[in-house]
């Protein structure tokens, strides 16, 4: 991961955050104990449990310095830096499908931020990247690898 600006709204400091505490405090400990348990079955060499403990508390150790370097470079979006007027990250807006009328709704976040399946969509994204900066009533064009739609802008709100 290189030393990239790493946008994050509030409520996402406070989730990697306390992801970071857990991993230090809680899972590195758990690792620990099964890595402990697993040496006392003996020769560690055709030992399954050692094997998928070692790896285990490589993946956490791997988090932990993936979390730390993401807050690290961190910019933290501020509610108060949330504009009500055109799309920024933290907004949340509800764009319209012009050729089918359906309505979704989006908060834009960072890419560290976003999950599709809670419509946090980041603004690196094909629509983030088309409506970020643009006003409500604004039809934007989304390339997505079934070709193009149409989006109307229709509400923005923090």
């Amino acid at each position: 991961m290189s030393d990239k600006e790493i946008i994050l709204t509030q409520d996402g400091l406070k989730r990697l955050e306390e992801e970071l505490e857990n991993l230090k405090s809680v899972k590195r400990r758990e690792v620990a104990e099964r890595i402990k348990i697993a040496i006392g079955y003996g020769d560690i060499s055709e030992n399954s449990e050692y094997e998928d403990a070692k790896n285990e508390q490589a993946f956490i150790e791997g988090r932990i310095i993936t979390l730390e370097k993401m807050l690290r470079n961190a910019r933290i979006i501020n509610n108060d830096e949330i504009d009500t007027d055109t799309v920024s990250i933290g907004s949340i807006v509800t764009v319209e499908d012009v050729e089918y009328g359906d309505t979704m709704e989006y908060v834009i976040v960072g890419t560290a931020e976003a999950d599709p399946s809670q419509n946090k969509i980041s603004n690196e994204s094909p629509v983030g990247k088309a409506i970020l900066g643009k006003k409500k009533g604004t039809v934007v064009d989304v390339n997505v690898p079934a070709g193009i739609i149409k989006y109307k802008i229709v509400d923005i709100k923090k």
